[in-house]
């Protein structure tokens, strides 16, 4: 276990918007999530105070930079523009919420299946594809001041090589519908290495989103959300129907981002988050 301070971090809010899909609030001092084939417990034990269910090398190597921990978020919300009513009071109400830095495969086919589908729709297919070609977690023994994890067994993410081999008839019966094919010719691109996480990582963001958008079944968004909570560049911004409905209704069409070069990414995850419970106030 790893005890730590962390500020400007709502492990709830962070469950709950939208990013990962595999990361679930369990009460209201606990979240769980799967990822990079473990599984974490997430326990608020006081003020920005949180444990992990984890070792300390384990948090430094892996949890830190998914947590996107080395970034100043108290700085980020102060260069808001104060004239800017909707973002001060996005960014107020999203206050905690980081952008999770995630495996680039898993994130890559989570956001092809997210195209035209709510989150628990979402959720669900990732679920299934795990259960039927990911390799079965073991959970550690939990003890205060964790609790009981939500279900008796967790499945990580399938490698490209497992997807890859999995039957097409198989992959559509997890949901995922005309997504199927875009799903398996990524699996086929990333197993043969046609397409390699590192070398990608390596791209400016031009020839990143090129490469992407260049994928059978990856449009503008899927790319855009890819290289927000996969690669951190945090200075893209998706445009999805709420961010959508966000600039018709309160910035005439567009969100001028040219003010947040680096950080534009996070000021749609406060907007997002702000327009999709705002008016059922869950903080």
């Amino acid at each position: 276990m790893v005890t730590v301070k962390i500020p400007f971090l709502d492990i709830l809010k962070v469950a709950d918007s939208g990013q990962a899909f595999r990361i679930k609030v369990i009460d209201g001092s606990h979240v769980e999530l799967v990822a990079f084939g473990r599984y974490l417990q997430i326990a608020k034990t006081s003020e920005d105070t949180y444990s992990f269910s984890c070792s300390e090398k384990e948090f430094r190597e892996i949890w830190a930079e998914y947590l996107d921990l080395g970034r100043n978020y108290e700085a980020i919300v102060d260069s808001i523009d104060a004239n800017d009513d909707y973002l001060m009071k996005a960014a107020s109400f999203g206050s905690g919420i980081r952008i999770l830095k995630q495996e680039v495969f898993e994130t890559t086919i989570s956001y092809i299946i997210s195209q035209r589908r709510s989150i628990p729709s979402i959720t669900t297919s990732v679920e299934r594809i795990s259960a039927l070609c990911g390799r079965k977690i073991t959970v550690p023994d939990l003890k205060a001041p964790f609790v009981r994890p939500l279900c008796k067994e967790y499945y990580a993410f399938p490698t490209p090589e497992e997807l890859s081999n999995l039957a097409f008839d198989k992959l559509e019966s997890t949901g995922v519908g005309y997504r199927a094919p875009y799903i398996a010719r990524a699996a086929e691109e990333f197993a043969s290495g046609k397409l390699d996480p590192s070398s990608l990582a390596m791209l400016s963001d031009e020839d990143l989103y090129k490469a992407l958008t260049g994928m059978f079944g990856v449009g503008t968004k899927v790319a855009n959300c890819i290289m927000l909570f996969a690669f951190a560049r945090t200075g893209r911004f998706p445009v999805d129907v709420w961010i959508q409905r966000i600039e018709d209704r309160y910035y005439g069409g567009h969100f001028d981002c040219s003010p947040y070069p680096d950080t534009a990414g996070i000021m749609q995850q406060f907007m997002f988050y702000y327009e999709r419970r705002k008016d059922s106030a869950i903080n």
